[in-house]
């Protein structure tokens, strides 16, 4: 995926405001350098003046190992993945820690888990917009989690088959444009067309990137996820 440079100061700017970063923070590597998320774990890490802890694959393990890494280097602010956390026991992680969920859908009785007595947020996005399109406002409660609202200059839209934007409540396909879109796939010129669409509502020349994810927006302006068009 060829992602250019113009999504990344509004997705730094996203998650120093949902997570708190700055100098004195304390933010952990998990992700494997092959994956969109630990450029995104090195960035707001290193450009907001925070500490970026990392360590060797065997204590990134979901369970003890991870445990007490958090514990020990006295971590501020994590991305772990639902299916991590879901192998984990909640008192076996400080309660002061930051958590930030993303990468699939977050079961509601693991976020009411934990998210008591901490401070929890889902992050939705693709690698194809800069690693990350919506954040949620912390989560609370046994209940679906939504995907949030917009980052600062992701334009995020829940279209019909005909590309018309659908009323709260109403499912769609769901298109996200803006700065931080890539421009295609690496010499695969037909899947970029097919997935990196005109984009209808933006000036000339502008596209917008097909997810196939289904989505609903509420009445609140909050995005909820749904499922995937191809299911």
């Amino acid at each position: 995926v060829v992602v250019p440079h113009t999504g990344f100061a509004s997705l730094l700017t996203s998650y120093a405001e949902a997570l708190g970063l700055g100098p004195g923070s304390r933010v952990l590597q998990f992700a494997s350098l092959s994956f969109d998320a630990a450029f995104a774990e090195l960035c707001k890490a290193l450009l907001s003046g925070s500490t970026l802890v990392m360590a060797p694959s065997e204590r990134l393990d979901p369970g003890a190992p991870l445990a007490a890494l958090l514990a020990e280097q006295r971590v501020t602010q994590a991305t772990i993945p639902p299916a991590a956390l879901g192998v984990m026991t909640v008192g076996e992680v400080p309660a002061d820690i930051t958590l930030l969920v993303a990468g699939e859908a977050t079961p509601p009785e693991l976020a009411g888990r934990w998210s008591a007595g901490r401070r929890m947020v889902n992050a939705y996005g693709p690698t194809e917009a800069t690693v990350c399109a919506t954040i949620s406002a912390p989560l609370s409660g046994v209940a679906e989690p939504p995907l949030g609202t917009p980052i600062p200059n992701a334009r995020v839209r829940v279209l019909d088959a005909a590309l018309r934007p659908t009323a709260p409540g109403v499912v769609g396909e769901l298109y996200l444009s803006g700065p931080g879109i890539a421009r295609g796939y690496l010499n695969r010129p037909a899947t970029s067309a097919e997935r990196f669409v005109a984009d209808p509502f933006g000036p000339p020349g502008t596209r917008m990137y097909r997810t196939g994810d289904l989505a609903k927006w509420t009445r609140d302006g909050v995005l909820m996820f749904v499922g995937r068009a191809d299911e």
